[in-house]
């Protein structure tokens, strides 16, 4: 698929400019790759801002009437939220989450805004965010090794607004509480028979089940497809309008709790948490009255008063918040 050029372009800035995905038009198709393979294709802020914009630009754009959302290579279309972002800025100051979700609500306000069809193209791991990334696209294909999986309740956040509220639209309540209560993967053909996706192919054929689909799509008219839709996403826009700007101040409350840290520690140790441990130990960012602050080395809670981290030593000086 290759770049082209269009008198109506709407961009502010050229394609060329973006670091995180690949942006690119062939004919009636916008595809926007999200290019971070060496890290599962997760989403940073720069991420979500670039997302952002080629989607608005896809919008704009007459002759564009499909637009595909997938991520670079075969191992994840996308895993969510960039862990080790999350620890280095939101950790140590929990209202950077707040500009976070902001850039996250846009991309997600929007895709599903679009005006145009749109397909998922899976191609790999779809985690946490990486599925409601899937959801929000009308159309679903996925590769046959394709896992899904929600992740929030393991490693210390809630898909609030987007996976609780979308997945028992889709595949029904009991099977939405088992995926967002036990995180645990389902297969593609699990998906296909939940109606998580609308087509399992190999991934030798994930292109040209794609390109067919588009043409299908492509086939029909464009104002009775953009008010199909906008019929369609009801009780999607609903849900999501009536609870994100809630899971927003939450989120970013719990950013600087203890199960945040743990799930973040145990993510760059590549290790389970303790959960068992962490029942026993305060959920709230404070014990007994005393502020904690984390130690950005190990991420344990320290009283806030404390110059070191008495498990690694660190200075804790500029954790604090």
């Amino acid at each position: 698929m290759t770049n082209t050029t269009r008198s109506d372009h709407s961009f502010t800035s050229s394609p060329a400019d973006f670091k995180r995905i690949i942006y690119q038009k062939s004919g009636y198709t916008a595809t926007v790759t999200i290019n971070r393979p060496e890290v599962l294709n997760c989403f940073d802020f720069a991420t979500l801002n670039e997302m952002g914009q080629a989607f608005l630009d896809a919008s704009r754009d007459d002759e564009i009437a499909v637009v595909v959302v997938t991520g670079a290579g075969e191992r994840a279309f996308c895993t969510g939220a960039d862990l080790r972002e999350q620890e280095e800025r939101m950790l140590r100051k929990p209202s950077e989450y707040y500009k976070w979700m902001y850039a996250f609500i846009e991309m997600h306000d929007r895709l599903r805004n679009i005006g145009k069809a749109t397909i998922a193209r899976l191609n790999g791991q779809v985690v946490g965010g990486g599925n409601e990334l899937n959801m929000a696209c009308d159309l679903a294909i996925a590769a046959d090794h394709v896992t899904i999986k929600q992740v929030g309740a393991a490693r210390g956040s809630v898909a609030a607004g987007g996976a609780t509220q979308w997945l028992p639209l889709i595949i029904g309540d009991r099977r939405a509480r088992e995926m967002l209560l036990l995180c645990e993967s389902i297969d593609a053909y699990t998906a296909l028979e939940w109606g998580l996706v609308n087509q399992v192919v190999p991934l030798s054929m994930l292109d040209a089940a794609v390109e067919e689909l588009a043409g299908k799509l492509y086939n029909k008219l464009p104002e009775c497809t953009r008010y199909t839709k906008q019929q369609l996403n009801f009780w999607r826009d609903f849900s999501w309008s009536m609870t994100i700007g809630h899971a927003r101040d939450w989120l970013c409350l719990h950013a600087g709790s203890e199960e945040v840290a743990q799930g973040l520690k145990s993510f760059r140790a590549k290790s389970e948490i303790d959960y068992k441990n962490i029942r026993k130990k305060p959920s709230s960012q404070t014990v007994s009255g005393t502020q904690l602050v984390h130690c950005q080395e190990c991420a344990e809670p320290m009283p806030s008063d404390f110059n070191f981290c008495g498990k690694c030593g660190k200075h804790l000086e500029g954790e604090k918040h």
